[in-house]
């Protein structure tokens, strides 16, 4: 009795059903799927190295999940917070957390002050376990109003101060989905330009690096269709607003983006309040144990209603 470290890898033979992470956790540690959802809520899984918080993760040939765990010990999941928050909690310590944003909603109050926004509603669930001691945490990054996806948030200054120095220097990774308007016939390709604002707030591509800030896209299209493209997304730089104007300005805008060729963006089968461009993944360092860290969120509905339709 003690610690263990048992592990398993995806082969070719491996049946299907242990393809999906709590399946493949439940076979290694033989828990029940309350205590295997406790394994993942505590820390003691790992695919390819790097901690996994998402049960419903599909594996790929090739894969390593590694569990490590005490089996003397009983790992109960944690308490979810109340459905009436509105986001999901991927991760939390007492340094950071991370949070599946719904799209719909501001990351940060906006200049007119409206304040209904995801921060708000993070410092108020911390604010509610502190015996009404208000607490507030810090945004690192931000998504559209429109977007959905992964978020990180700092709870302390020295969390944020470290989260920033990586998504200054660019080093954290991060993936979206999004689907365009138009089919792509290149697979894939790099968008670079300078990204510049105009007096409206809108953005705009310009070739004079002193007016603009450095902006680099990579796209690669996973599917298309009679008259859209399903593409990944990987962010080198993190500019407001960069992917939708990067591919609005390549001629096949986001679907349902009002702002960036909203005319073309307009699709008869994405009938969504809004956009198709989804933050699927979301990985970093960890800014006080100097772990890796991965977080994945799957395709909202509306995605997958539009894809299967």
């Amino acid at each position: 009795m003690g610690n263990c470290n048992r592990s398993l890898t995806i082969e070719p033979e491996t049946p299907e059903l242990l393809r999906k992470a709590d399946r493949a956790v439940q076979s290694l540690s033989g828990a029940s799927r309350r205590q295997t959802v406790g394994l993942f809520d505590n820390g003691c899984v790992f695919v390819n190295g790097l901690p996994c918080a998402a049960p419903w993760q599909r594996l790929a040939l090739g894969d390593v999940v590694e569990l490590r765990y005490d089996d003397a010990r009983r790992y109960a999941p944690r308490k979810k917070p109340p459905k009436y928050l509105g986001f999901k909690i991927l991760f939390e310590d007492e340094h950071l957390i991370v949070v599946d944003k719904p799209a719909g909603w501001l990351t940060v109050p906006s200049p007119n002050g409206e304040s209904n926004t995801l921060i708000q509603r993070i410092s108020d669930y911390y604010t509610r376990g502190n015996r009404g001691r208000r607490v507030v945490v810090r945004a690192v990054h931000r998504l559209d109003r429109g977007v959905s996806g992964v978020l990180v948030f700092a709870r302390h200054d020295d969390a944020l101060r470290g989260l920033r120095r990586q998504f200054e220097s660019h080093s954290p990774s991060r993936e979206y989905r999004a689907i365009v308007a138009g089919v792509i016939a290149t697979p894939q390709a790099t968008i670079r330009s300078y990204l510049a604002t105009s007096k409206s707030l809108t953005r705009y591509s310009t070739p004079d690096p002193e007016q603009g800030e450095l902006a680099i896209t990579h796209y690669r299209v996973l599917a298309t269709g009679k008259d859209y493209s399903l593409l990944r997304v990987h962010l080198e730089t993190g500019r407001r607003n960069q992917i939708r104007v990067h591919l609005a300005e390549a001629g096949h805008p986001v679907l349902g983006d009002q702002r960036y060729a909203p005319e073309r963006a307009a699709h008869p089968r994405w009938r969504h309040a809004r956009l198709a461009l989804h933050a699927e993944l979301l990985a970093f360092t960890h800014p006080c144990t100097g772990e890796e860290c991965r977080f994945e969120s799957p395709l909202p509905e509306e995605f997958t209603e539009f894809l299967q339709s």
